[in-house]
Formats: structure tokens, C-alpha cells, sequence
């Protein structure tokens, strides 16, 4: 056991307040609270979107918190929406860390009586800054590695 690490005070707090950050990132999304996901942000931030996680170029890239409305906001157009955050990797250096953080979210459409659920396995990819002893967001990418689409019964 001489190469496990000590974690000290500060890092497991550290560790602990970046799997907040990333978890309210989620609560924030199905509670379709924008202007609180959107805080989770540097102002100028960088969220890049790979709709399958074996591209080199992103789907859609966002420069700045402000640019992060419209897509938190597209949230609303399902019925409901529910986000398991599952294994996390943190890396700290300091004030600063990167992660990955695995997620399956599950995506409601009722369009009459058909009801159709949307499931999508991502890899959020993250460059993490505390600023003032507050862990924000610097980069996120979002990298779908799958989705399913299935009908559900009533």
C-alpha cells in the first residue's frame, strides 16, 4: 500500500465540493432552474457539445456563460428530464482540476397518447477553477457516447 496517496484536508473538501458542482449541474437541469445552472459558469466559459464522443469537432461550442441560456433552456422542451451522475474522476492542482463524470439522462416526450423517453450515456469532459474558495465550471464538454429512443407504455 506505499503508493496510495494522503489525501489532505483541503483536497477531500476540494473533491467533495467539485462533485457538488457537478451534481448541481444536474439538479439545476431537471428542476429547469437556467439562471442557477448558468451561475455553475465562469463568465467566460467554454461548453462544447460532441452530439458522438468520437468526434474531433464539437456540435456546438458556447463562449461565455450568457451563451449558455438557449441551452438550458431547450430543456423545457421535454416533459420531464432526470440526470444519474454515475463514476467521477478528479484530477486537483490547486485552484485548478480536471474530471470526467459519467451520466445518463433521461429525456420525456408525451405528444398526445404516445409517450417516448430519450436516453443519452455522456461523458461530461471538465476544467474546474476555484475562484474566491468557490469551485466553478471553466470548460465543459458534453460527449454523447449513445442514445436510445424507445416508446413507453402508459
Amino acid at each position: 500500500m506505499e503508493n496510495v496517496k494522503k489525501l489532505s484536508l483541503e483536497e477531500v473538501a476540494d473533491r467533495d465540493a467539485i462533485r457538488d458542482l457537478v451534481d448541481a449541474y444536474a439538479y439545476c437541469a431537471d428542476s429547469r432552474d437556467a439562471e442557477s445552472q448558468m451561475a455553475l459558469f465562469t463568465e467566460d466559459t467554454l461548453f462544447r457539445v460532441f452530439m458522438d464522443e468520437r468526434q474531433i469537432e464539437p456540435s456546438q461550442v458556447v463562449n461565455g456563460r450568457v451563451g449558455l441560456a438557449p441551452i438550458f433552456d431547450n430543456l423545457n422542451t421535454y416533459v420531464a428530464t432526470m440526470h444519474f451522475n454515475g463514476q467521477s474522476k478528479i484530477n486537483l492542482f490547486g485552484d485548478t482540476a480536471i474530471g470526467t463524470t459519467y451520466c445518463f439522462a433521461h429525456h420525456l416526450t408525451i405528444d398526445g397518447d404516445e409517450k417516448k423517453l430519450m436516453v443519452a450515456a455522456i461523458r461530461y469532459h471538465d476544467d474546474f477553477i476555484k475562484i474566491n474558495h468557490k469551485w466553478f465550471f471553466k470548460k465543459r464538454d458534453l460527449k454523447v457516447a449513445w442514445i436510445e429512443n424507445k416508446p413507453l407504455n402508459s
